[in-house]
C-alpha cells in the first residue's frame, strides 16, 4: 500500500491551493483519511481528518480556510486551502488507516512542501 500526495508549491498569502493524496495497493477498505503538516523545527501537527462517513475534523488554526474531502471510489482524500498565509507554510502529510484483508495499519504519505510567501 502506498499514499502518493501531489499539488503542492509556491503561492501568496492569500492565494489558495489544492492537495491530493491516492492511496493504491491491495486495499480492502479505508477508514481515516487526513492530512498533516511539519515545519522546520516544530513538531508535526493535525490539520484535518475526515472518517469513511464523511466527518470532518479541523484544526482551530486553519478552520473556515481549509477543505478535507475524499472520493472513495478512488481512494483519494483532498485539501483545498484559501486564504493562505505565511504561517501556513509547511510539508504536508497525507495520513490514512487502510484495512488490507483482515488488519488495519496507518500509512503516511511522502510530503508535498507548501510556501506561502508574504
Amino acid at each position: 500500500v502506498q499514499l502518493q500526495a501531489s499539488g503542492g508549491g509556491l503561492v501568496q498569502a492569500g492565494g489558495s491551493l489544492r492537495l491530493a493524496c491516492s492511496a493504491s495497493g491491495r486495499i480492502s477498505s479505508i477508514n481515516v483519511m487526513g492530512w498533516y503538516r511539519q515545519a522546520p523545527g516544530k513538531q508535526r501537527e493535525l490539520v484535518a481528518t475526515i472518517s469513511g462517513d464523511g466527518t470532518t475534523n479541523y484544526a482551530d488554526s486553519v478552520k473556515g480556510r481549509f477543505t478535507i474531502s475524499r472520493d472513495n471510489a478512488k481512494n483519494t482524500v483532498y485539501l483545498e486551502m484559501n486564504s493562505l498565509k505565511s504561517e501556513d507554510s509547511s510539508i504536508y502529510y497525507c495520513n490514512a488507516y487502510i484495512r488490507v484483508l483482515f488488519r488495519s495499519n496507518e500509512y503516511w504519505g511522502q510530503g508535498t512542501l507548501v510556501t506561502v510567501s508574504s
